[in-house]
């Protein structure tokens, strides 16, 4: 049959359970999928390229139309691993922040966390590719997704924004959740929810699936740091999150 769906989905790490779920469902042929960094799956989902997105939930108030068709997400309880500050200074000598160019929700969250909880007024630049390697001085690096894994530990100070979030509200984070553009079959959505319910359940084999060296670290990452349920504690920080970017018009 002809792909009826077109849809973007983030092609880090943390989707692995939700790409292979997919990938063994009935709902792949309905869809075509498309692999993207979480810029690219907002940029697509705005310009109406695709239908449906895994997309960073900043990105939600600029659509014309939104729908959030899934109870999964891209969230984390606690400490995330894969969404830090950076930085060769404690956070109230930090001058200036450069914000990664991959994802609209972590940069938000920086600058919400700046604001309302860690109190400071750093410059805000938007980075190139290659930033993360070129900080110095009173410089700091927000920076997400896989690059973290090479990042974490080298240097001085780490602040992981999901874990500070959750410090400042007492709620898990959402980064990214599954959004269209219009309305969607609702026996497609049926099938993409148990095509990631699968992936989720199957965690391990997604895993063993890939080439990755480390798959004892991956593993941990995706069942310990990662949660995918779009429950009411995540649903409640979202509308926070997006309320905080309202009022500072973000």
């Amino acid at each position: 049959m002809s792909k009826k769906y077109s849809v973007s989905i983030v092609s880090y790490t943390n989707t692995l359970p939700l790409r292979y779920g997919i990938n063994k469902s009935k709902a792949l042929d309905e869809m075509d999928l498309q692999l993207d960094m979480p810029a690219v799956c907002a940029q697509k989902l705005i310009d109406n390229k695709v239908d449906i997105g895994l997309i960073p939930v900043a990105v939600i108030p600029l659509l014309k139309e939104h729908y959030i068709i899934s109870n999964y997400c891209i969230g984390s309880n606690d400490k995330v691993d894969t969404v830090k500050l950076y930085s060769h200074v404690p956070l109230e000598e930090i001058a200036t922040v450069y914000l990664d160019y991959q994802s609209r929700t972590s940069v938000m969250l920086a600058k919400v966390l700046c604001k309302h909880y860690w109190k400071i007024q750093p410059a805000f630049i938007n980075a190139q590719a290659g930033f993360e390697n070129t900080t110095k001085g009173k410089d700091a690096a927000v920076v997400i997704g896989d690059r973290c894994f090479a990042l974490n530990g080298t240097f001085p100070y780490e602040y992981d924004l999901a874990f500070e979030w959750k410090k400042y509200t007492k709620l898990p984070f959402v980064f990214a959740a599954w959004v269209s553009n219009k309305k969607i079959d609702e026996d497609f959505i049926s099938k993409l929810e148990t095509a990631m319910q699968y992936g989720i359940e199957h965690t391990k084999d997604a895993i063993n699936e890939t080439d990755i060296a480390d798959k004892a670290m991956i593993e941990t990452y995706l069942t310990q740091r990662i949660n995918y349920d779009l429950d009411e504690g995540k649903k409640q920080s979202l509308y926070l999150f997006l309320d905080l970017l309202k009022q500072n018009n973000y």
